[in-house]
């Protein structure tokens, strides 16, 4: 498929006229083509009004109507075949089956939501029949039901062109939710966002649905962005990016006439607890498992393990001995953009300039371009719970901090000391239950995923995982970004009181004629 540089406009291509947008590969640094001329608010107008239009029809679409979309994106996209590899390849740096797997991993969560909106329990659907006797005062027909939020702005992050993008898991659980969505693509891979937003736009039209229903944009600094959250025709934001992105938006949102939510995914250090027993039996195993997540990808997820929390002694300089041994001999990777690893070797720098941190080991120098070199420091508790800076210090890449404890009550104090968290990791055997089930109140606070004897780099995309936590984890620590559960960010509840059959929605209707789960007078029917 030939790529053409325009933003698209419901079913539309269209010019932009502002600055152009070329995006880079990091691996050579070589300027690809074509040039993608930013948008402006004109062009944010055009879209939100599509989108606007769009929304009282697609909210009413049947769940079989709704699934097939879904999975008619999935299956537009599988279409674009090895196209889309290449492309995203070339402008993330990430190897061929990271990206298959993003694929793979993207078409899956758009069918995991087909499958929700037929299942309808999204619906909520509640029934309470009308009681004219009871006494002492009757009750009126009381039913209630989900509907879509409206139109939804997307942005998408660096670092999952595909998964978390054009066709990711906001724009899917929007799009499940009965919501339109106008994406702001993000300018390190535009090319692979308009392969994907042409996919989106076939089956718009093949479905026979509204062309407002999906428009991405383009544009170089703010102006895109912010002019999109602003539009009053926009009722609901998905971000995924840094906190001061985040935060930069939430602003713009809640300054407005009408605020309106922001589910932004933003910052976390995702602590690994190294519990005593468990340290002293398999110290060199976990050692290896550690340095296989800080490093996979050049360290560039969100639930990247950036810092490690253990108690001081011979266990633990075992551990930083293995650890920093695997981390010397890991090899440097390509980084996502140049502005990327400008900012990896800012916070890297950080580290080696605090007097309070000591530098264990460093992962090969690489000899191309934007190439992370993984970095281990260590810290004492004291050092790390006098220094807030050094306590909210995230490192985008495979940068680990180890902090190490004089005694439990230390070790508990750093935890309580911790910020919003997207995951918290306890490494631990039987012996250390009683421990671990002391740290978990403080880590059912602090995180939205906790994990036993494993690694957080890894997202399942299924009905119980929660990616998500409180803030700056996310803006929203009641809400999850992936898993089915996604989709509730995007619905409100509605009651209608004692309203006649012909002007109830199908969900609601005596005979349930969905076939929907419903809740009846407090009791589960199917």
């Amino acid at each position: 498929m030939a790529l053409e540089g325009k933003l698209l406009i419901g079913q539309r291509a269209v010019s932009g006229n502002a600055n152009p947008i070329n995006a880079i590969n990091p691996a050579t640094g070589e300027t690809l083509e074509p040039a993608y001329v930013g948008g402006g608010k004109e062009e944010v107008a055009q879209a939100c009004e599509l989108a606007w239009s769009a929304f009282d029809t697609y909210r009413e679409t049947s769940p079989e109507e709704r699934a097939v979309f879904l999975e008619t994106i999935a299956s537009e996209i599988e279409a674009i075949g090895d196209d889309l590899i290449e492309r995203a390849m070339a402008e993330s740096g990430l190897p061929r089956p990271r990206m298959e797997g993003e694929r793979g991993r993207t078409c899956g969560q758009l069918r995991l939501f087909a499958s929700v909106v037929r299942a309808g329990e999204w619906l909520d659907v509640r029934v309470d029949p009308a009681l004219p006797d009871r006494e002492p005062m009757p009750r009126l027909d009381l039913r209630q039901r989900h509907v879509a939020l409206g139109p939804v702005a997307v942005f998408g992050p660096s670092n999952f062109p595909l998964a978390f993008s054009v066709a990711g898991g906001d724009t899917a659980s929007s799009l499940a939710a009965g919501c339109p969505v106008v994406v702001k693509a993000h300018s390190a891979h535009p090319g692979t966002s308009e392969l994907v937003g042409r996919a989106l736009q076939k089956a718009v039209k093949a479905c026979g649905l509204p062309e407002g229903v999906f428009s991405l944009l383009f544009g170089s600094g703010r102006e895109v962005g912010a002019a999109l959250v602003a539009d009053p025709r926009i009722k609901a934001v998905g971000f995924t990016g840094s906190r001061s992105g985040g935060t930069a938006l939430m602003t713009i949102a809640q300054n407005r006439a009408e605020p309106i939510p922001v589910y932004a995914e933003m910052s976390s250090i995702n602590p690994v607890f190294l519990l005593p027993e468990a340290l002293k039996a398999r110290g060199d195993k976990i050692a290896e498992g550690f340095v296989g997540s800080l490093t996979m990808g050049a360290g560039q997820f969100c639930t990247n393990p950036g810092l490690v929390i253990a108690h001081e002694g011979t266990s633990l300089d075992a551990f930083l001995d293995a650890a920093g041994e695997a981390v010397k001999e890991s090899p440097a990777q390509t980084m996502l953009t140049p502005g990327t690893h400008e900012a990896y070797q800012e916070g890297v720098a950080y580290y080696a300039g605090h007097d309070g941190v000591r530098e264990v080991a460093r992962g090969q120098a690489g000899s191309g371009t934007n190439q992370c070199q993984a970095g281990l420091f260590v810290t004492t508790a004291a050092d790390f719970l006098g220094d807030e800076t050094l306590q909210r210090q995230e490192v985008f890449g495979a940068c680990s901090l180890v902090v190490a404890c004089a005694s439990n009550d230390e070790l508990q104090r750093v935890a309580e000391r911790l910020e919003g968290q997207l995951t918290a990791t306890l490494q631990m055997d039987d012996a250390d239950l009683d421990m671990a089930r002391s740290l978990l109140p403080t880590l059912e606070r602090k995180a939205g995923r906790i994990l036993a004897n494993g690694w957080p780099t890894g997202v399942e995309v299924c009905h119980s995982m929660v990616h998500g936590g409180p803030y700056p984890a996310t803006s929203d620590s009641r809400t999850t970004s992936v898993g089915s559960a996604a989709i509730f960010r995007f619905l409100r509840p509605v009651c209608y009181q004692a309203l006649p059959e012909g002007l109830l929605p199908e969900a609601l209707k005596d005979g349930n004629p969905l076939g929907v789960s419903r809740l009846v007078d407090g009791k589960r029917e199917a």
